[in-house]
């Protein structure tokens, strides 16, 4: 390949790590000569595969050919959209739940057609939204443990979409606040708490298919990428157009674009020749991208998933069976090619964990969930380290789960960036924390004390819980008893 630019790069464990200038895996740099390997600590970092033991095998993953991810992590849960019949269905698990999944697992399965987006929320763990083709956005709670019953009843139902919705997005800093697009063109922002739209950019805004949408680090503008071929940085409480791009990439496939720190933003797409592209964008200056780089001629979506504490964006390309890294810096050329982890078999979808939910005794700065036909694998990159003490240039104070702003300050016009924490010695998941929601609702869960409500002691609620317990095991027992029958009758 001619033009090739001389990156960093490095030969990992078993040759996982593939990329010199010679081979053609490396980006091409557009009127970019030559230059001398630069660097820097990420320019070792490897991906190390699961053992077979610490996969979720056995899972039927969503069929659809939606450009989504079908998986969201945290660290106490990984979700995988599913084949379903009869309805939209997602698993979620335990993380700790690794190996064989029962078949009949139970699954969160409200929806009646099937689900394209998930998401969990960021400020608390045990709270999932998710989009489907019924048109309508689900906000489902999952207890401690898992599941041990199909849930079908969500903790709030929001509608007001009138085509299918496929994508949904929290906002990093505002409790309850939650973004979501369908294919009428529209984006709405939801009050989870109240369980109303509060803010609508129509399709005035976005005349077509909208392809992706991201929020600011501080939840401030949302940038959007949509079928008419335009890159939009949007203010979503003015309703106003910040800055736009037209044709990002040549080409006519789908472009994504994520914000990245320093006021940029990156975006993926195809040339006109239908190669795929990187390309990283000031958003006061969108003129000319301030870097662009031609990958390779593949034909799957590249999903960009960017690390704000190592400025590190990862590119994850649908059917492919490789994970491109690169470094964004504040100096040319800006986009800096690290490496790449190839496996044998391509990918159905990807899920992404929070820093939070990282081994940093092991200087893991990221972790995949790669999903196959029938599995999903957790792929860790970690930087090899000598030492066993904590690596504080590895790991800043990173975002933690409370939230800075309530949702009305934020829709008074209050902005503020996620409220960090230390890493230093690990991250443990809090218990559950409850979803607040209006009575007039479909739950009314609200904290009130013992003594202002006349409720029952500690004591005779764990009873409660012990007997729930055995009563739902008893109930699944019966269950594949049934089950059980049933293929023996279908058999005669």
């Amino acid at each position: 390949m001619k033009d090739s630019v001389s990156v960093s790069h490095s030969v990992g464990q078993m040759g996982r790590h593939q990329g010199p200038p010679h081979s053609g895996l490396c980006p091409r740099g557009r009127g970019m000569s030559r230059q001398v390997v630069r660097s820097s600590k990420f320019r070792h970092v490897f991906g190390q595969p699961a053992k077979a033991d610490q996969c979720y095998e056995d899972v039927r993953v969503s069929q659809t050919t939606w450009d989504s991810g079908f998986c969201a992590v945290n660290p106490k849960f990984v979700a995988l959209i599913c084949e379903a019949s009869g309805g939209g269905a997602f698993l979620v698990l335990p993380l700790s739940k690794t190996g064989r999944v029962d078949k009949n697992a139970p699954m969160v399965c409200g929806h009646t057609a099937p689900v394209l987006d998930i998401a969990w929320c960021p400020h608390n763990d045990n709270v999932i939204a998710s989009g489907s083709e019924d048109c309508t956005v689900m906000v489902w709670e999952i207890p401690d443990g898992g599941l041990t019953l199909p849930l079908r009843e969500p903790v709030v139902t929001l509608e007001g979409h009138t085509k299918r919705v496929g994508i949904v997005a929290w906002h990093p800093t505002a409790q309850n606040v939650l973004l979501s697009a369908g294919c009428d063109n529209v984006i709405l922002v939801w009050d989870v708490g109240t369980g109303a739209a509060v803010l609508t950019l129509g399709s005035d805004v976005h005349p077509d298919t909208i392809y992706s949408v991201d929020w600011s680090r501080d939840g401030a503008l949302i940038c959007t990428s949509c079928r008419d071929k335009r890159v939009r940085i949007i203010e979503p409480r003015k309703g106003t157009i910040v800055a736009e791009k037209d044709r990002p990439h040549e080409g006519t496939r789908p472009v994504r674009a994520v914000f990245v720190s320093d006021g940029k933003i990156l975006t993926t797409g195809f040339s006109r020749m239908s190669e795929r592209q990187v390309a990283l964008w000031d958003t006061k200056h969108l003129e000319e991208p301030l870097s662009l780089q031609e990958l390779d001629t593949s034909s799957g979506v590249l999903l960009p998933f960017f690390d704000p504490d190592t400025n590190i964006v990862y590119l994850c390309g649908k059917g492919d069976s490789s994970i491109r890294y690169f470094e964004i810096t504040s100096e040319a050329p800006f986009l800096h090619y690290l490496s790449m982890f190839s496996s044998k078999e391509s990918q159905r979808g990807m899920g992404y964990m929070p820093k939070r939910g990282l081994e940093v005794n092991k200087c893991e700065i990221a972790r995949f969930y790669k999903l196959h036909e029938r599995r999903c694998e957790p792929i860790a990159m970690t930087v090899p380290r000598k030492s066993d003490l904590f690596q504080e240039d590895l790991y800043p104070p990173t975002a933690g789960p409370d939230a800075a702003l309530t949702a009305e300050e934020w829709l008074g016009g209050r902005d503020a960036g996620p409220l960090l924490i230390s890493l230093k010695d690990g991250y443990v998941p809090p218990k559950s924390r409850e979803l607040r929601v209006n009575r007039g609702l479909d739950t009314g869960r609200r904290r009130t004390t013992p003594e202002a409500s006349g409720a029952p002691s500690s004591d005779a609620i764990s009873r409660l819980e012990e007997e729930m317990k055995k009563l739902q095991a008893t109930v699944q027992e019966l269950q594949k008893r049934l089950d059980t029958l049933e293929e023996t009758v279908q058999a005669k």
